[in-house]
């Protein structure tokens, strides 16, 4: 394929991935002019210039040879299948790195450089789709809080009654926690590295997922089934219970996520009784 056909291909990958041409231009410290020249095959496209391409939209020298439109993988979907069911989150790759290096070194020690090479990236590749680390920390945590919420009422839905109902939902937090561990950890530990109003939103979040528990709890007293003398401060300490799994859980140790979560559930129980 020849610089000619390259140019079309870049313009065709670009527009399939939503981006504009001045912000892939900026990406590549290029003018608006000289990328579209490019992409009309009137200027020179070296193979220095292609890789940088490439790696600005998240695809392969070999790929805009070929031909091939990569397209993003898709979002993870939250609300589909079982609740007990964990499988691929399909984050995008940035996410996915980010998440691995937030763990190993914390929020505040990560640089967008360590995405960029956990990603396979380069460092203009990471900041073209995700302008700062703060929105990094901000979607992980937003897949977080949506993916601990909808399990949670799927949960406490397919409940008998309310006591089934909330058994169920602490066997769904436990066993988030203890799944999703690297998610799981962060947010626990970086909510605090969040800007307003992200912080306040997020924070939210969080608090909602408690008062259904709570809530749970308060239809339980109503049936006269449960009669522990501070309901809110032992539901706080079953939920806590449940977000401490990422700090010893292990998913090679002798017992499952699902056991360990069953487990989380009669101890709630027994602990409301």
């Amino acid at each position: 394929m020849t610089e000619h056909e390259v140019g079309p291909m870049i313009r065709a990958t670009r527009e399939a991935r939503g981006v504009s041409l001045r912000s892939l231009a900026a990406s590549l410290d290029l003018s608006p002019a000289t990328l579209s020249a490019l992409e009309r095959g009137l200027a020179p496209l070296t193979i220095e210039r292609t890789r940088l391409v490439a790696a600005a939209l998240d695809t392969t020298v070999e790929s805009l040879l070929r031909g091939e439109v990569v397209r993003p993988a898709a979002p993870a979907v939250p609300g589909t299948g079982s609740w007990r069911e964990y499988g691929d989150l399909r984050l995008d790759p940035v996410l996915e790195a980010a998440s691995q290096v937030f763990v190993r070194h914390g929020y505040h020690a990560a640089t967008m450089r360590q995405v960029a090479e956990e990603a396979g990236l380069s460092t203009a590749g990471v900041y073209h789709h995700h302008g700062s680390k703060q929105e990094l920390i901000v979607a992980l945590l937003d897949v977080t809080m949506a993916e601990i919420r909808w399990r949670l009422l799927a949960a406490r839905d397919d409940g008998t009654d309310p006591v089934d109902g909330f058994s169920l939902m602490v066997e769904s937090l436990a066993l988030f926690h203890a799944t999703r561990g690297d998610l799981a950890f962060l947010g626990a530990t970086e909510m605090r590295a969040l800007h307003e109003p992200d912080h306040a939103r997020i924070v939210g979040l969080r608090d909602e997922v408690q008062h259904l528990l709570d809530a749970q709890v308060d239809r339980c007293i109503e049936i006269g089934r449960f009669t522990v003398a501070r309901p809110r401060v032992a539901a706080r300490a079953i939920a806590t219970m449940c977000t401490s799994l990422p700090s010893w859980f292990r998913s090679d140790g002798p017992l499952s996520a699902s056991e360990v979560a069953r487990d989380y559930a009669v101890h709630a129980v027994a602990l409301m009784a």
